[in-house]
C-alpha cells in the first residue's frame, strides 16, 4: 500500500512535532545530567542527588517531567522510588548531541592552545 502525498505530509508534520517535544523536554542541563546518570543503571533520588548538585525538590520535579513524558519509568521499593530509562530515543539524542558538542569544544581548545 502506497501512502498519498497528504498522508506523508501529515506524518512528516507529526515527526517534527514529536521531535520538538523531545528537544523541549531535553532543553535543561539537569535533565540531561539525570539521563546521563540513569544510563549507568537504575537510581533512586538520593543516589541521583549524590551525582547531581541540586535541591531534592528540584530534581524530583525534573524526574516527574521525564517520567510523565515516558522517558523514564519508576518502581517503588518501600519508601524509595527508583528511576530508570524507558525510552532509548532520548538517550540516543542526548549522546549524539553531547558527543558532537564535546568534540567541537575539544577542537576549539586545541585551536586556542596551539
Amino acid at each position: 500500500m502506497r501512502l498519498n502525498d497528504e498522508t506523508t505530509s501529515l506524518m512528516s508534520l507529526r515527526v517534527y512535532e514529536r521531535a520538538a517535544e523531545l528537544f523541549g523536554l531535553l532543553a535543561t542541563p539537569i535533565r540531561l545530567r539525570i539521563i546521563s546518570a540513569l544510563c549507568q543503571g537504575e537510581r533512586n533520588v538520593t543516589q541521583l542527588l549524590s551525582q547531581i548538585e541540586t535541591a531534592q525538590p528540584n530534581i524530583s520535579q525534573h524526574l516527574n517531567m521525564l517520567y510523565r513524558s515516558g522517558v523514564l519509568t519508576k518502581r517503588r521499593s518501600g519508601a524509595q522510588v527508583f528511576y530508570r530509562i524507558a525510552d532509548d530515543s532520548a538517550v540516543l539524542v542526548c549522546k549524539a548531541v553531547c558527543s558532537q558538542i564535546a568534540r567541537e569544544m575539544e577542537q576549539d581548545c586545541k585551536v586556542h592552545a596551539g
